[in-house]
């Protein structure tokens, strides 16, 4: 197998378009799909090419731009209402993740705002889904900075826990959950990360393994139902863990298994983190009860890869995300500071966009 340089990069604009990679095609094989058209920058959204709520906001950023870039008229009111097309095109393809809401809605913000030509108005979306990557690379560096401020002060070197993918290929090229990783092991504090499989689609072996290994950080892949038995033997020091959409009070959706992990860790008194961009706080949300849960295809629970692993007449039920009570969370890392999550109002905006 041979795999690039360790800079990875999920969501790259190039010359005219957009370049991916194929994140269903990892580890064993690095792939870049050259998306040029909105229509097939949702359905690599919803096939989850590109996948994880930061890297599906900045996704369907130059998605609003590509969809942008086909409407044929030089009529601003008839381009705007066009517009609004596309953005419902994009809205459909994910229900979960909130990154994507709040993208589109900056977007449709900065053409509504711009004065000018139809041109103009295209070229100020662009401008603009440029700086939501280049804002996300910031965000995220800012979100691992502040984690490592927080993590346990003993021992020197932690060994910390993970679930999915909160990582590089999640965002524009940080991560958040393996962003703060990413910054204990600059800084000399982490011994070691244990990635949990994340089943049924198994990112954490096949994306958080990957990131690590092409920066030389020390991995252990573990299976899901193996966290508890490692937090009872002492090799966990504390959880972190990344956010799909975030309640106002707290409560939080991830990946399937985030609650149960941090049910195990209350009970093995691990802290248990979550690392996310403001972006992903829904504050429209009064509690986690509201979160919408995306059901995806028996297919992935089913099968993996062209192998069948039950027998027929099995009935399937295959959420792609599970709600953690904000009780259960010692502090939410935002890349203005770690809060308790009593304490999100503060960061809440005079308007919501």
């Amino acid at each position: 197998m041979n795999f690039p340089t360790n800079q990875v990069y999920p969501v790259i604009w190039h010359e005219d378009h957009v370049l991916l990679i194929d994140q269903n095609r990892l580890p064993n094989e690095y792939t870049l799909v050259e998306i040029s058209c909105c229509a097939d920058m949702a359905e690599a959204i919803k096939t989850m090419i590109v996948r994880g709520a930061p890297a599906i906001g900045v996704a369907a950023a130059y998605g609003m731009y590509l969809g942008a870039r086909e409407i044929p008229t030089d009529n601003r009111e008839e381009f705007l209402s066009q517009l609004e097309l596309v953005a419902e095109q994009l809205r459909k393809t994910r229900p979960t993740a909130v990154n994507l809401f709040w993208a589109i809605a900056r977007m449709l913000k900065a053409a509504k705002q711009t004065l000018g030509s139809v041109e103009y108005l295209r070229e100020v979306l662009l401008k603009t889904a440029l700086e939501i990557n280049a804002d996300d690379l910031q965000t995220c560096k800012a979100i691992g900075d502040r984690g490592l401020e927080v993590l346990p002060s003993q021992p020197e070197k932690l060994h910390l826990l993970t679930h999915c993918n909160a990582g590089a290929l999640a965002t524009a090229g940080y991560g958040t959950a393996l962003g703060v990783v990413r910054s204990a092991w600059t800084a000399g504090r982490l011994a070691r990360l244990y990635a949990d499989e994340t089943r049924p689609r198994l990112q954490g072996a096949r994306l958080t393994s990957w990131e690590c290994v092409q920066e030389g950080i020390p991995v252990t892949l573990i299976t899901d139902n193996m966290a508890a038995h490692c937090m009872q033997r002492g090799l966990i020091d504390a959880v972190v863990v990344g956010a799909d959409r975030i309640a106002a009070n707290g409560d939080t959706a991830n990946k399937i298994g985030t609650y149960s992990l941090a049910l195990v860790a209350q009970a093995h008194n691990v802290p248990f983190f979550v690392a996310a961009p403001l972006s992903t706080i829904d504050f429209a949300i009064a509690d986690g009860s509201q979160i919408p849960i995306e059901e995806r295809h028996p297919s992935e629970v089913y099968q993996i890869g062209e192998t069948i692993i039950c027998p027929p007449g099995v009935e399937f039920y295959n959420p792609a995300f599970d709600v953690t009570p904000a009780a259960l969370i010692a502090a939410i890392i935002t890349e203005h500071g770690a809060v308790a999550p009593a304490e999100l109002q503060k960061f809440q905006p005079k308007q919501v966009i």
